[in-house]
């Protein structure tokens, strides 16, 4: 019985999750989540009323939230890229990568979002502000972290970068990282080349209208 993942590929988390599936070329059914969906949105419901996405289903097993999606398929279902390795302080550094891409980028530029899906100007702009202010403090930081690294955590693509990849795509969007931090730049238009998540990008490329600040002309 094929894995079942339920998300929607323009989700960054759902992106993610894709890219670790990917990488291995693991079978699966993707199953889409919206409102034209609603068989499929009445199941992801029913599986994790929590209502977030993306939910991997193996057999009788539901499991949610993409960090613990992907160590479960590194865990169950294991191919040639592995994103934890065994080694426990390398798997340290790379949970905490994940986490730091997930909380301090990811969730930095959703208050871009969030501001601009309440349709108001002022929390538009407040939220615009917020994002700023919290994504510069991430790229400084990040562009002294992975110096001298191909991928987040060193010469092996893992976790890390799975969570890097949609992170620094849409943070990008919400605020340009900017030429002071070519290290970060280099970074990001790596993981934009890798084919897996290039894959990623292109299946959700007819959503782009659904990105509230306007998707820009590029990537």
């Amino acid at each position: 019985m094929p894995l079942i993942v339920y998300g929607h590929c323009f989700s960054s988390y759902t992106q993610k999750v894709l890219l670790a599936l990917y990488e291995n070329d693991t079978p699966f059914d993707f199953r889409g989540v919206g409102p034209d969906q609603r068989d499929n949105t009445a199941d992801w419901l029913r599986l994790w009323p929590i209502r977030k996405f993306p939910v991997l289903v193996d057999g009788d097993r539901t499991v949610a939230e993409t960090s613990i999606i992907i160590e479960y398929l590194d865990q169950n279902h294991p191919g040639p890229v592995r994103f934890l390795p065994d080694e426990p302080k390398t798997a340290l550094e790379v949970r905490f990568l994940d986490r730091f891409f997930d909380l301090h980028v990811m969730e930095a530029a959703q208050h871009a979002v969030n501001g601009a899906l309440t349709g108001l100007e002022d929390r538009a702009r407040d939220g615009q502000a917020l994002a700023e202010e919290k994504l510069e403090r991430s790229y400084a930081w990040l562009e002294n972290a992975l110096a001298g690294r191909e991928w987040a955590a060193g010469d092996a693509f893992t976790l890390a970068d799975c969570a890097a990849s949609p992170s620094l795509f849409y943070a990008d969007w919400v605020h340009r990282i900017s030429d002071s931090y070519p290290v970060l730049r280099a970074y990001r238009a790596r993981l934009l080349a890798r084919p897996a998540y290039a894959r990623a990008v292109e299946e959700a490329r007819p959503y782009r209208n659904l990105f509230p600040l306007g998707a820009p002309d590029r990537d």
